[in-house]
């Protein structure tokens, strides 16, 4: 059976330092391996790249202009695949010391949606869901992990 969907998924976050900074040094000495074994996971479809520079995973995609915000947008087969990923690899070690590298943002800064299959989702589609699910909620169109919770708790 072919799949018709993905899911995709964005993360955006501001540096608490340039990618310089000795401060967020562990977060990019780490970006490649992390990413690397991301793309190695079963369900992995497709990753933005940045620069292609070593070190430097998706920090040169500025947000707003904003030399310490930074993205990371993905697309995998489907939701358990992320999940996976995010938090029984060594990805989660990583995820727990966000509040060493990243400042605490008000809003929301993570979405997920669903895109067809073999779609490859722009930095500007993947804001316009943030900013929906900043807006209306949890949806269909725009979604967080409480939303495909809720979901898995039907099932």
């Amino acid at each position: 059976m072919t799949q018709t969907k993905h899911l995709a998924e964005l993360n955006v976050g501001r540096l608490v330092a340039p990618t310089d900074d000795l401060r967020v040094a562990d977060f990019m000495n780490n970006l490649d391996r992390i990413n690397g074994l991301g793309k190695r996971m079963p369900g992995f479809v497709w990753m933005m790249e940045g620069s292609g520079e070593p070190g430097t995973g998706n920090t040169d995609v500025k947000l707003d202009g904003d030399p310490l915000f930074v993205a990371n947008l993905t697309v995998w087969e489907d939701y358990d695949s992320l999940k996976t990923f995010v938090y029984q690899t060594l990805h989660k070690k990583f995820m727990d010391r966000k509040a060493e590298w990243f400042e605490a943002l008000a809003d929301k800064h993570f979405v997920m949606w669903w895109v067809p299959a073999g779609h490859t989702p722009t930095i500007d589609e993947a804001l316009a869901r943030l900013d929906h699910l900043k807006q209306h909620g949890d949806s269909d169109h725009a979604f967080g992990w409480s939303h495909m919770t809720k979901q898995d708790d039907t099932l």
